[in-house]
Order: structure tokens, then sequence, then C-alpha cells
């Protein structure tokens, strides 16, 4: 086993970081969830929710982009959690972020066997999951490089599928394509373009999260970055923006295209997901299997960066003392090998909890990890707020920064608040109308009390304290970074 010293190795160029910001939030969300969110709130009503998400976490991302630059790690946000404000936060956050990318990696190796029955429905489930799992591990266990790689191919499709997909609808609404043109009649039909309201409008904003989750992964991988000072700000700065305009332009073709009023609009069926309508009206005869295919490659995409992300977090809690040990050390090709394994065995053992009996573990385990995405949002913008606050508390001058997050402090607490809001109200409806529905709203809220019995009770057994502004731990170089002279070397090869 290598060293600490030898840290993980800054194998990642620029392109690789693009893309991983690229393709970390762009999934089945949009592919398949998109449409559901039109059929509930309208053309306008959906258009508005992706905006409001979409702005928070460009604070989020900016917030990210300020730590990841200045000091890169691989274990981000419990790092900068356990740093900058409390280890038993940092060890909470992590551990929950651990948890939700390894049930992640559990479901996509569900969703890859119903994606591959399209094409042969009599095949059995272990075998496509058993396949695609040892694709994703190898791509992992190889190098960080192996990652890396897999990603950027990965996202390429689905980034050019989503770039086709606009052209040919914006054609379509123009009459090019597809016979008369579409126009913008369908934000007139009905109640259009905004349909059920500000909850309607409230709930969107679930699916909109969902949909924009994986998108700090970018913030994981800076530690391995080849000169993270560079490419993090560079990839913060350029790819929110492509991805904002990728979610905003294609529901907007969505909407012109296809009537809210459309039943099939709220279906997860690849044959009737918004993209195949779009592609089929378009005269695409092909339409449904090559989005099956651009979805099959979004579901290896999110199980590939599960694995990496929840690998990577539990190597950084190793080194700070809040995972056993054994976690944090690397082989020679600065892969942190008994982490990678250990999620591996999690990932497969949840899925076998999905495919016997009636999967109610899974759907258990599934609901424990629903809200974890946001929870550590939470947890980024408030370890960015609190970095700030240290830096300049220290003596230091924001010129050093090499990227300064715009609009502090009014980023990250804009994100707090929308952040705390959309937690709160994800099952709002188990509330309305005269009886609570307990069941659901267990299953909705149960990733809250299991992220609170973690934070006090680690608090408790250590009786940890909020750090001292003067006192909080700031290094530009993290524990995880390879010695200087060979990140240059590396960076010349």
């Amino acid at each position: 086993m290598a060293t600490q010293k030898s840290g993980l190795k800054r194998r990642l160029k620029a392109r690789h970081l693009t893309m991983i910001s690229l393709g970390g939030s762009i999934g089945t969300g949009l592919f398949l969830g998109s449409g559901a969110a039109i059929y509930q709130a309208g053309p306008g009503g959906a258009l508005l929710a992706y905006l409001v998400i979409g702005v928070m976490v460009y604070f989020i991302m900016t917030s990210l982009g300020e730590l990841a630059s200045f000091m890169p790690t691989s274990g981000a946000f419990s790092t900068y959690a356990t740093r900058f404000i409390d280890p038993a936060l940092g060890f909470a956050l992590g551990w929950n972020y651990w948890y939700s990318w390894a049930i992640c990696l559990a479901a996509e190796l569900s969703a890859s066997t119903l994606v591959m029955k399209f094409w042969f429905p009599h095949s059995p489930s272990w075998l496509w999951s058993g396949l695609f799992l040892l694709v994703i591990f190898l791509l992992n266990i190889l190098s960080v490089r192996g990652y890396g790689e897999g990603e950027y191919w990965f996202s390429f499709v689905k980034v050019a599928t989503i770039i086709l997909f606009i052209v040919t609808g914006f054609l379509m609404i123009f009459g090019i394509l597809g016979g008369a043109p579409a126009g913008f009649k369908n934000f007139t039909i009905g109640d259009a373009p905004f349909h059920g309201g500000a909850l309607a409008v409230l709930g969107v904003f679930i699916t909109a999260g969902f949909s924009f989750q994986g998108t700090e992964i970018v913030g994981v991988a800076a530690g391995e970055s080849e000169n993270p000072r560079k490419n993090v700000p560079k990839a913060i700065k350029s790819i929110f923006w492509r991805i904002l305009l990728f979610y905003v332009l294609a529901i907007l073709v969505i909407g012109l295209i296809i009537p809210y009023t459309t039943k099939s609009l709220q279906s997860t069926d690849v044959m009737v997901s918004p993209f195949t309508l779009v592609f089929k009206k378009a005269g695409l005869a092909f339409a449904a299997s090559l989005m099956n295919a651009v979805i099959l490659t979004a579901v290896l995409s999110a199980g590939n960066s599960s694995l990496y992300a929840s690998t990577r977090i539990l190597y950084a809690m190793a080194h700070e003392g809040q995972a056993p040990k054994f976690f944090g050390k690397l082989n020679k090709r600065g892969v942190p090998v008994a982490a990678l394994v250990a999620t591996a065995i999690v990932g497969a053992l949840a899925f076998l909890a999905s495919a016997f009996g009636d999967g109610a573990i899974y759907i258990w385990l599934l609901n424990a990890a629903g809200v974890t995405g946001f929870i550590f949002w939470l947890g980024i913008a408030a370890s960015h707020y609190r970095f700030r606050k240290a830096y300049l508390a220290q003596g230091r001058s924001l010129d050093d920064l090499p990227y300064h997050a715009k609009w502090y402090p009014f980023g990250p607490i804009f994100a707090l608040i929308v952040g705390v809001i959309v937690i709160l109200a994800q099952d709002y409806q188990a509330f309305l109308g005269g009886r609570i529905d307990w069941m659901s709203a267990i299953a909705a809220y149960l990733g809250i009390p299991l992220f609170a019995i973690m934070w006090l009770g680690y608090k408790l057994v250590k009786r940890t304290k909020v750090i001292p502004l003067e006192a909080c731990r700031i290094d530009d170089r993290g524990f995880d970074q390879e010695p200087e002279h060979t990140e240059k070397k590396d960076a010349r090869s």
C-alpha cells in the first residue's frame, strides 16, 4: 500500500473535470422526470421551479468552487464541515454522503436491468446488474484516470443527445421539421403556462432538486485534478450555465411541443418519455431505441459517479479519524481499494434487497437516502459561509484565493433558505386533506432524524463544539495531495 504521504494521484485533466461537472447532473431526472414536472405544474411552472432551484445550485457551486480551488480534497464536504464548523457535523455529512451514493449505486443497478429488458425482455436481472457492476468497478479500480475517462465518454453521449434534442425541437417549433410549426399554443391551453398554482410549483422544486444532484461531484474530484487552482474555477465558471441552459431549454422545448395535459408525460416508461415523443414527432422511427441507449448511458454514468464519490468520501473520513483507518490506505495507483470494495459490496447487497422478496427493505433504504442530497448541499453552503469568515478573521487576504464566490454572503444564505424550504416541503401533500398520511410522511422525512442522530450522537460521544473562527484549520494543501514535484511532473506528461 502507498503511504499517506504519496497521496491520491493527480490524473484528472481539465476536460475530465468539465465533463464530470456536466455529467453529474444530467441523467434520468431530465430524460424521464422532466415530463412529470411539466404535467404537474404546466410548462411555465416547471420552468420557474427549475430556474429557482438552478439559482440555488449555482450559489452552492460557487461556494464549492471557492473551497475546492483553495483547499482541494477528495472528502470535500465532510472535511470542510469538520474543519470550519464542527467535527460532529462533518462526521454526519460524510457518512450520509457515503450512504446516499452507495444506495444510489444499487438504484442504478436496478435501473440498468429495466433498461436492458427493453431489448432482452426474458433475460435474468442478475446478469445485467452483475455485468454493469463489474464494468463500473473495473473503471474505478484501474486508476482515477479510468473513472475520469469513463465519465468523460458517458457524459459526452448525454450532452450530444441534449444538444440534438434542443436543435430538433426548435426546428419543429418553427415548422422546419415535423410538419406544421408547434409555435406557442401549448402555453395557452387550459390554465397554462402555470397549472396547479404555487403548491404545484413547490412540488416540482423537489423534482428539480433531485435532477441537479451530482453537480457537486466536481468538488470530490478536485483532490485528484492536475491543477485544481486553475481547473476547478474553470469548471465552475463554464459548466453551471451550460447545465442550466440544457435543463431550461429542454423543458421549454417539451412544453412547446407536447401539451402539458398529455397523460403519458407522467410515465417513466422510455417508450413515452418526453424525449422519445419529441423525436418521434420529428420523424425518427428509432426514437425509443435511441433514448433507451442514452438512458442506459445515463444510468452507467450515475453508477460510475456513485462508486467514485462514495469511495473518496470514505477515504477522507478515514484520514479525519471518522471512519476505520484501513479505508484511508491506497494502492500504488492511488486508489483506496478497501473503501472501493466496501462500497461496491454495500451497493450489491442493497440491490439484492430490491431483487428478492417484496423489496420493502430496499424501499426504506431509498427513503432514508431521499433528503441526503439536499442536506449535504446545505453543508456546502454553511461550510463556505464559515470558511470565508474564518479566513478573514485570521488576517488573510481575499486576493490570495484562486476563485471568489460571487454575491457572498447572499449566495450561501439564499442556498440555505431555499434548501431548508425544499427539505421541509418535500411531502407537503401528506399533511393536506384533514388526515395526516403518516406512512408517507415517515418515508419522505426518514433521512432527517437519521442525520440528526448521527450528528448529535457523535457530538455527545466526542464532546465536540463549534470551532471558533480563529481556530479553524485553513490550509491550501489538503491531506490527500501528492508532493509538489509529483504534481509538476504529472502536469508535463
